[in-house]
């Protein structure tokens, strides 16, 4: 699991975390501790941290525990600056030579940005292993040029943050990695996964996240987008899905039914761990009871009980 680079809700234009800047308290409750808020909209990836284990989301979203940087996650989002900046060059120059010498320069870039990410290599005194790990930022990059031809696109968007407030009030939010538009109209989706593509029988689960991005789509431009399209450079996979309406109201009875959980948590504090192979990745052990851990004090008042 680990600390992720990935754009998230803070870094949109005028946009803030997930949690609110400002909440009134319910009747009775003690005021929040260190300013925490409670969450006040949804993710693709903060609803796939409460669907794999609520704690998790908990310490992600209301306790801002810190992760520690990944090698895997800071490539890919190495990689993901390369392909949004590729489209800046006329299309007679996106090529994968280009494309390879991007891959240092956005690497500079984010490390300016987020100089913690140094102590990725902090132990690399000669290089080596920051060498191989940015050729394997190429390779991936490399990759993607046998999947499309960024000759033959001209995206509409990159890194598009999107945000809509459903009729229930529920917000949604999050970054599309590329929105495709054909002369037509139709719109595809398009999300690059630096990862491998998952197993037919998981794929379900990949497609969520595009599912919860096209959903906030038709509702913004009252269109359904035409065809979801995640791109593994892991191992050069392409995984498409055409949507309907009848899909997309299905996850947002998914979401609803959600965020009616995350709510029912936030007030009684409940935030209760669910134990999978994955837990051997997270950071967070140290606070988690099927590790003998203890979380941190609940920074949110908890809705008094009656007698």
């Amino acid at each position: 699991m680990g600390w992720s680079t990935e754009k998230t809700e803070a870094e949109a234009p005028g946009g803030g975390p997930e949690s609110a800047a400002a909440a009134v308290p319910a009747q009775g409750a003690v005021p929040a501790r260190g300013g925490a808020q409670p969450p006040v909209a949804l993710s693709p990836s903060r609803a796939s941290d409460f669907m794999q284990c609520p704690l998790l989301y908990r310490f992600r979203v209301i306790d801002k525990l810190p992760e520690k940087p990944s090698p895997a996650a800071t490539r890919g989002t190495v990689v993901h600056a390369v392909l949004e900046r590729l489209f800046d060059a006329p299309a007679a120059q996106r090529t994968a030579v280009g494309a390879r010498a991007l891959v240092p320069v956005e690497w500079e870039k984010l490390l300016a940005k987020r100089p913690e990410l140094a102590e990725l290599f902090a132990d690399d005194a000669d290089g080596e292993r920051l060498g191989q790990w940015l050729a394997e930022a190429e390779a991936l990059v490399d990759r993607w040029f046998t999947l499309e031809d960024p000759t033959r696109l001209e995206p509409a968007d990159r890194e598009l943050y999107v945000e809509t407030v459903l009729e229930s009030g529920l917000r949604l939010r999050g970054f599309i990695d590329r929105v495709d538009v054909a002369p037509t109209g139709e719109v595809r989706l398009v999300d690059y996964k630096t990862g491998k593509a998952p197993r037919p029988q998981f794929a379900e689960g990949a497609l969520f996240q595009m599912k919860f991005y096209a959903l906030v789509v038709w509702r913004l431009r009252g269109v359904v987008p035409r065809r979801l399209q995640l791109v593994y450079l892991g191992n050069g996979e392409v995984l498409t899905y055409d949507p309907d309406e009848r899909d997309l109201r299905g996850v947002e009875r998914k979401l609803l039914a959600l965020w009616e959980a995350i709510r029912q948590a936030t007030e009684t504090g409940e935030w209760r761990p669910r134990p999978t192979k994955l837990c051997g990745w997270c950071d967070h052990q140290a606070h988690c009871p099927e590790f003998g851990g203890t979380p941190p004090v609940y920074p949110l008042p908890v809705r008094a009980t009656a007698d």
